[in-house]
């Protein structure tokens, strides 16, 4: 996402529904879909799709408990109505298609090919295709953008070169996870410094002490798990590609290229496909015919845009109904309860910081947005760290790398869920597919991250006051 997709994340709130049980029937359907979505995951449920039959569940199970039924229909659809919703869908849709114009004009079997001659084994690429994604969100700004573009890409060229497929999709989502978390034109950064009053250029400075370190420990775990798991078999395999998809390169350039310029994430989409539907007409690599065709037999059209969107249908449909459930549960008022019940709690900067982290993450786990935590906790996290002089930097550090943790880790989150869905997409090409459960267990930047922010607020590391940047100024202008 975007910096104004975050602006227009968040919908205006519904009136306050009240439900039969109290607060444990406000969260009795998310608490049903969470459950759902985990006993799937852990029972190897194939792709997204799965989930739709949890969801309408969860939103049924809402409606009997509801004690103004027409209140809450109208909040589910208002949250499946948000503008940001729309351009993830949109979105989705595009990169599928993308994904397949890519793989039909062979542009996956160039990447395998490139990978042999430059002599990158399993276990090279995976910490390349790291390094790569976090070169395209850090530019871009957008996790989700870094999935899309690089997933259906990296992933099957990956697994062809015998990486193991739990580790490539991994390293992909943490490559995303880096840029969300420090490009100062990433959402969550933006949203993190207004939200504290920080301006950006200081808190992504002040951000470097805890991502980089994080980054450099989770290549090791990446390096290390597909020394321990890629198939040099599968190497051996992939080396015989073919050079004639290079010229498909262009595509994600475009895309790319057009995201640093500025431009929304559908403009760069569209423009790449509509380059690159030309460049594979003008090369041959793709036919008139894939892009229209009419069976008459069987009175349907076919076209690698149709079996595109049919991909992107899963995770869209997904989004939908998630946003509508959620925003249910934001207009039971229980975040907000959740967050004004803290403030007694608070003893010192340690404990500020703690209580900073845990109604993040909460606010985060109920609402499954990043945007939507850090809107909803930034007025607290302001009061309770000014309390004892925490920095604004610090503050907004500690809600941009939390809202950068869970939510790339769980696999009920969308994130999680996209990054899964890039891999049963490139099933047809005989790729295996991952679950959500495993690609978050696998994406090691996110935990990475967890980890080091958990030790810098029991230790201190990074703390920095109010009076700090005080006495620094002072200094400068003598």
């Amino acid at each position: 996402m975007t910096a104004a997709d975050a602006i227009a994340g968040p919908a205006a709130k519904a009136p306050r529904l009240h439900f039969h049980g109290g607060v444990a029937g406000a969260l009795a359907p998310f608490a049903l879909f969470v459950a759902g979505v985990v006993s799937l995951g852990l029972s190897g449920a194939p792709d997204e799709r799965g989930f739709w039959p949890v969801l309408v569940a969860a939103l049924s199970l809402g409606l009997l408990l509801a004690r103004e039924r027409t209140a809450y229909c109208d909040a589910v659809i208002a949250g499946m109505s948000r503008e940001i919703v729309m351009i993830m869908v949109m979105a989705w849709l595009l990169a599928s298609v993308l994904g397949v114009l890519l793989t039909t004009t062979s542009f996956i079997e160039a990447l395998t090919w490139t990978a042999g001659r430059l002599g990158l084994g399993p276990v090279a690429f995976v910490a390349a295709t790291f390094l790569a994604c976090i070169g395209v969100s850090t530019a871009t700004g957008t996790s989700f953008g870094t999935i899309l573009i690089a997933g259906p890409l990296l992933y099957p060229a990956g697994v062809l070169l015998g990486a193991d497929p739990p580790t490539i999709i991994g390293a992909i989502l943490g490559g995303a996870v880096f840029g969300d978390s420090i490009s100062p034109i990433s959402d969550t950064t933006i949203a993190s410094a207004y939200s504290q009053n920080a301006d950006i250029a200081g808190t992504v400075r002040s951000r470097v002490k805890y991502v980089v370190p994080a980054a450099l420990l989770s290549l090791t775990a990446y390096l290390i798990s597909a020394w321990r798991s890629s198939s040099a078999l599968g190497a051996a395999g992939a080396i015989g590609g073919r050079p004639d998809g290079l010229i498909m390169l262009v595509v994600p350039v475009v895309v790319i290229a057009l995201l640093l310029a500025g431009k929304h994430l559908l403009h760069g989409l569209l423009a790449g496909l509509m380059v690159g539907v030309v460049a594979g007409l003008v090369s041959g690599l793709l036919l008139p015919g894939q892009v229209l065709s009419i069976d008459r037999e069987n009175f349907i059209a076919r076209s690698f845009i149709i079996d595109g969107i049919s991909r992107g249908l899963g995770i869209s449909v997904f989004t939908i109904f998630l946003l509508g459930l959620v925003s249910a549960l934001e207009a039971s008022g229980i975040v907000d309860r959740v967050v004004g019940l803290t403030d007694r709690h608070i003893s010192s900067a340690r404990s500020a910081e703690g209580w900073i982290f845990a109604v993040t993450s909460l606010v985060a786990l109920l609402t499954t947005h990043s945007i939507v935590a850090i809107l909803t906790v930034g007025e607290f996290a302001g009061r309770a760290g000014a309390k004892f002089g925490i920095h604004s930097y610090r503050r907004a550090n500690i809600l941009d790398i939390t809202v950068c943790t869970f939510p790339f880790l769980l696999p009920y989150f969308i994130p999680v869920i996209l990054a899964a869905s890039v891999t049963s997409g490139a099933a047809a090409r005989g790729v295996p597919s991952v679950g959500p459960l495993a690609t978050g267990l696998h994406n090691f930047h996110g935990w990475a991250l967890l980890i080091v922010l958990l030790a810098a607020i029991a230790t201190g590391f990074g703390r920095r006051f109010a009076s700090d940047a005080s006495s620094e100024s002072a200094r400068r202008q003598a």
